[in-house]
């Protein structure tokens, strides 16, 4: 009878597994947490996680020893884009590798002019034809006529609003993205109330016609940048509000003003409107530093540039033309702005609002690299104050939440989808830790972040600097 009932026990304990990766520091993304631990994956998914001691007993197709390392939730970069028209589409194409590299097992795509192809990509992704990160988009942005951005659906009347709703709809998008060169005041807070009514999730930038107040009554899900929140914590927001509707305030030139009237008591109840409304902020920090010192930083031996398409490439010259242009007080400001944003997110992070780490790369976007801006990104975060598990958690565990995917992607859990990334050093103790990346693990797809790198001829792009 004893020797059955080994016999039985041996059998259920050797259920044969796709992937185990056996004896990680597994870090608890909520707590802060390290604990030795072994995962273990099927079909795309963690089936159990166990002590190391428990289960000394299995069969895997591959297994992988994770001692010394430390286990996390695949990276989620939260703002990217996939745009700069059809010439820039293998381009654009090619960024999935450079996010899959740097430990990005998901994007979140904020809008652009590349729909078709991005649907395209998310789907050979999700069918594991094609190698790179799982694609949230907004598909293209909604603003007024004329709009800054190429591809935007534009909302010029109450019955534009629910066809470019209907439109994305149809397209099945993962969330709404608004932006603010040309739509109305009106009409972009109409558009968020019928997304919200339709249960689209909203993120964008918000027009300075409006306040931060009503934009946030309206439901927005996410504001993107920091400008918005500066301006919704002036005590003069409404005064100034009201010059911009006139004209004698345009966006940059109001910029001054509102860092001057910044109040502390005034920010205290944006900051828990922010928290009562459950919306999240994304601080773009990393692109703030990179656009804010055009002027200073000679870039042209940059490790990534080489990697960029030409053409790509060429779309950078606008916004390094505008900052070689500019007046020295005009640059100054620029870079006074940028160190109060600093404060600004740290501020928010501890009023407990919930933060997103977004890179905001792509064309367009001088020296935001796909893949590493992420990291640069959290970084960022790190050097303003912000905890390292809190800057971390801002990665995959709250854009999880926002996109209400909490269910599959998040934490390490069993049940939840196995998009992992296994550190060669522990991310708690030095935030550069992110960029010490021994394996992806996409579903049950083991990935070496160096035999990318060689591929692309870029040994380099790899590991700590």
């Amino acid at each position: 009878m004893v020797t059955l009932f080994v016999s039985c026990k041996e059998e259920v304990n050797q259920m044969p597994y796709d992937l185990v990766i056996e004896n990680g520091n597994v870090i608890d993304i909520v707590t802060g947490k390290v604990e030795m631990k072994t995962i273990y994956i099927n079909n795309g998914r963690i089936a159990k996680i166990s002590n190391t001691e428990s289960d000394k007993v299995f069969k895997a197709t591959k297994t992988i020893d994770g001692s010394g390392k430390y286990i996390l939730p695949g990276f989620w970069d939260n703002h990217v884009h996939f745009r700069g028209g059809d010439s820039l589409i293998n381009a654009n194409k090619d960024f999935l590798k450079l996010f899959i590299m740097n430990g990005i097992t998901t994007v979140r795509d904020a809008g652009g002019d590349l729909t078709s192809s991005v649907m395209t990509w998310k789907a050979e992704i999700e069918q594991g034809t094609l190698v790179g990160p799982t694609i949230f988009s907004a598909g293209p942005k909604i603003d007024g006529n004329n709009a800054t951005w190429a591809g935007s659906l534009v909302v010029e009347n109450e019955k534009d609003i629910d066809v470019a709703l209907d439109s994305l709809q149809a397209l099945n998008v993962d969330f709404v993205k608004l932006y603010d060169s040309k739509i109305s005041g009106d009409l972009y807070l109409k558009t968020i109330k019928e997304s919200t009514k339709r249960g689209m999730i909203t993120s964008g930038h918000m027009p300075f016609t409006v306040e931060l107040d009503e934009t946030l009554d309206a439901g927005m899900g996410a504001i993107e940048h920091l400008y918005y929140i500066l301006k919704g914590c002036s005590s003069e927001e409404s005064e100034i509000t009201e010059l911009i509707r006139k004209g004698d305030y345009g966006f940059w030139t109001s910029m001054e003003k509102l860092v001057a009237t910044y109040e502390d008591s005034t920010a205290k109840k944006k900051f828990d409107a922010l928290k009562n409304h459950n919306t999240y902020v994304v601080p773009t920090l990393n692109i703030g530093d990179i656009l804010s010192y055009l002027d200073v930083v000679n870039h042209e031996k940059d490790t990534y540039l080489k990697l960029m398409h030409p053409r790509l490439i060429d779309t950078y010259e606008g916004r390094i033309k505008r900052s070689l242009n500019a007046s020295e007080e005009a640059r100054q400001n620029r870079k006074k702005l940028n160190t109060f944003f600093k404060t600004l997110a740290k501020s928010l992070s501890d009023a407990g609002v919930d933060l997103l780490a977004g890179s905001d790369s792509g064309a367009y976007n001088s020296y935001t690299y796909p893949g590493i801006s992420l990291h640069q990104e959290l970084e960022a975060m790190s050097k303003t104050g912000i905890s390292n598990i809190k800057a971390l958690q801002n990665s995959a565990y709250n854009g999880a939440h926002f996109l209400k995917k909490e269910a599959d992607y998040g934490t390490i859990e069993a049940g939840k989808v196995s998009d992992l990334v296994i550190l060669n050093s522990n991310p708690l103790e030095n935030i550069k830790s992110t960029r010490d990346i021994d394996l992806v693990i996409k579903g049950n797809v083991v990935i070496n972040p160096e035999k990318i790198a060689k591929e692309l001829d870029c040994m380099d792009c790899v590991g700590m600097d």
